[in-house]
């Protein structure tokens, strides 16, 4: 019962920091949705140094690791989001920017997630 409360109090802290991400994107010039595309990308970016971090060494105990993954991270990011945006970009006929936004989320998110791996592998090793 007790990882089940710090992956809750994870995902409302995740949520509520994607909120702000978004308040602050939302001065972001043009029609694209940078801040789906920010929380995404440094979600992804996250994910993958805390899980290599997490597996690869003791320094996070699986609650800890959990409450960050599932609860943090899955409450930071927004597929579903994602997914309503292409959505509505197909819906209008804007196919360009449709996949425009598929691709740059789909490459950035694979980027940052190498990234994340390297940077944790850089700061403790394995």
């Amino acid at each position: 019962m007790a990882r089940f409360l710090w992956i809750c109090a994870g995902s409302a802290f995740g949520g509520g920091m994607r909120y702000l991400v978004s308040l602050w994107l939302l001065r972001a010039p043009g029609s694209f949705p940078w801040a789906t595309t920010f929380v995404n990308v440094l979600g992804s970016f996250l994910l993958c140094l805390i899980m290599q971090v997490g597996t690869a060494t003791e320094l996070l105990s699986p609650t800890v690791r959990l409450a960050l993954t599932a609860g943090v991270m899955g409450g930071f990011t927004t597929y579903s989001t994602f997914n309503f945006e292409t959505m509505q970009y197909i819906d209008t006929g804007a196919w360009g920017m449709a996949a425009v936004y598929v691709a740059s989320s789909l490459v950035g998110c694979l980027v940052a997630g190498y990234l994340g791996t390297a940077a944790a592998r850089a700061l403790v090793g394995a």
